[in-house]
């Protein structure tokens, strides 16, 4: 091998795991494996600066943010078999991605999945270094019907350091009625936050279907028993 032939073979061994790699990507539009091809079998692990320099393969973080966004916006109608399969798609990516963006989608997939282990992955979502994350996860597990999400969302009402996030948790907890959600809502009424108290206050409204006015304990009383009002059916008053 003469030198030329030499040098020109050492510039191309590089860049051959790239070349091998490239026909995969460019099939992410989805004619190889369906639709999500590039969300399923592109490296999804890659940094922001990674993806950006692989575009012109043609799997991008952008495509898979488009993507995840539009299975999370699919997932109510797709079969409890099929969102299984997604479980642990939706579990890698939150674990091991390290875009906020994506842990987000993934928590908002997750959330209105019927698959009911992904309830763990959305608790996990409450602890994220994230806010926008945190937040996702709290709303999330207002779309569940377990006991858990309502469990999770209460004490996150009670303990959580973060208004944002603890009012996000107060929000979603109006879709859950029940003795938790009652006892979780007074506890909030009694907050000298105004902007908490009206949060409570406007959700009860909305979770009730009643109107009982800005005073706090009005509503207090309520969730207590005491309203003289004959209740909604289905509200959180009894």
């Amino acid at each position: 091998m003469n030198r030329m032939a030499s040098r020109l073979f050492q510039s191309i061994v590089p860049l051959m795991p790239v070349v091998v790699l490239a026909p995969v990507l460019v099939l992410s539009g989805g004619c190889h494996d369906g639709p999500m091809y590039a969300l399923k079998h592109a490296n999804p692990y890659f940094t922001m600066r990674q993806w950006k320099a692989d575009e012109a393969i043609g799997v991008t973080d952008h495509k898979r943010r488009e993507e995840l966004q539009t299975l999370a916006n699919s997932m109510y109608g797709m079969p409890a078999e099929r969102q299984q399969t997604w479980t642990p798609h939706l579990e890698q990516i939150y674990e091991n991605d390290p875009s906020a963006e994506m842990r987000r989608l993934a928590i908002l997939a997750a959330g209105r999945s019927k698959d009911a282990t992904t309830i763990d992955l959305v608790a996990k979502g409450l602890k994220d270094d994230n806010l926008k994350v945190r937040m996702e996860a709290c709303r999330a597990l207002g779309e569940r019907s377990e006991e858990r999400a309502a469990q999770l969302l209460a004490s996150i009402a009670g303990e959580s350091q973060d208004q944002d996030v603890r009012h996000a948790a107060i929000a979603a907890l109006g879709k859950h009625p029940g003795e938790i959600s009652n006892n979780s809502l007074k506890l909030a009424l009694q907050d000298r936050d105004p902007a908490t108290q009206d949060l409570v206050i406007e959700t009860l409204r909305e979770s009730t279907g009643k109107d009982l006015g800005n005073d706090p304990a009005e509503w207090i009383a309520a969730l207590n028993g005491q309203s003289s009002e004959e209740p909604a059916s289905g509200s959180m008053f009894r």
